[in-house]
């Protein structure tokens, strides 16, 4: 019984894919993962940020919405 072309292409995908996996579970054990309290720490700080960068954001986009409302420009 002949193998066809597609049988034999699966195989070397087939270990490629198992490869990939091999090598992304060794980088993984590689990686410095933070503890509990670094990350709480990380997370306040993004947190923080965020809300940051928000408020600057929402302060900016009033004050030109004010100026051009003055100006006529937009309605409103």
């Amino acid at each position: 019984m002949a193998v066809s072309n597609k049988a034999l292409a699966i195989r070397p995908l087939f270990d490629r894919l198992k490869r990939f996996w091999r090598d992304a579970r060794a980088e993984l054990r590689k990686v410095s993962w933070p503890n509990r309290k670094e990350l709480t720490t990380y997370t306040i700080v993004v947190l923080v940020v965020t809300a940051i960068v928000s408020l600057f954001i929402g302060v900016v986009d009033l004050i030109f919405s004010e100026i051009l409302r003055l100006l006529g420009l937009l309605r409103g």
